[in-house]
């Protein structure tokens, strides 16, 4: 898989895509990571690639010409890109059913903002989805760009040593996550459930699955079962 990402400060995300699973996926061809500097493509002296907003107002938006100029460059290269994501507030809330339709895409591209937004015929004449981390502002689109490529990279095939690992984390199947223990038994004085050393799996599966619901109902009854998009945030 290939995933372009635009942005204005490719110097924030090496530190992040150069370790961990996103790191290990890269080096056994799983993925292709490739960041664009948006400023290569301004046009003006100053390389300026943003502007006061017509109307008036606060803040400064970001212009058409370097974003269209620097996505359509990108794109020629290589295969089609199947999506052009913009991230920003207003977009569809990033869940697991998200990361797993991004997932299965060959080449996606992530468009990062910053400033006030974007001139509203980016979002109408170039993006082809628009996604959102979460209902609270962050300073620029690099770091929901980095929980993007985070969340869409794990399930890759291949990616995880253990492909089950993807089936039993919180949100696969719109719950939480059960409860995980390892040595010791017992930590001063504070024991692991009896059952998990029983060494019947049957029960054990049992159990993590009502500690599963428990937990789900307990801190997230906005969650339903089957309906992963009653999860406004991640």
């Amino acid at each position: 898989m290939r995933i372009d990402v635009m942005t204005l400060f490719p110097g924030m995300f090496p530190g992040v895509f150069g370790e961990s699973i996103i790191k290990r996926a890269s080096e056994k061809g799983l993925l292709d990571i490739q960041l664009t500097n948006i400023r290569d493509y301004a046009r003006n002296k100053h390389d300026n690639v943003d502007d006061s907003p017509y109307g008036g107002g606060p803040g400064m938006v970001l212009m058409c010409q370097p974003i269209f100029d620097a996505v359509e460059a990108v794109c020629s290269q290589g295969q089609t890109v199947d999506e052009i994501v913009l991230l920003t507030p207003q977009g569809r809330p990033l869940d697991q059913q998200l990361a797993q339709e991004l997932s299965q895409k060959k080449r996606i591209m992530l468009i990062a903002g910053h400033y006030e937004g974007f001139d509203e015929r980016i979002r109408t004449n170039l993006a082809t989805m628009e996604v959102s981390v979460g209902d609270y502002i962050l300073s620029g689109g690099e770091i929901a760009a980095m929980v993007v490529v985070d969340a869409v990279t794990r399930l890759i095939p291949g990616v995880l040593g253990d492909e089950q690992s993807n089936v039993d984390e919180s949100f696969s199947e719109n719950l939480l996550e059960y409860p995980h223990y390892t040595r010791p038994a017992d930590f001063r004085g504070l024991h692991v459930p009896d059952v998990l050393l029983s060494g019947n799996h049957a029960m054990i599966d049992q159990w993590r699955r009502e500690q599963a619901h428990k937990r789900t109902q307990e801190r997230r009854p906005d969650i339903r079962p089957g309906n992963m998009n009653n999860n406004e945030t991640r």
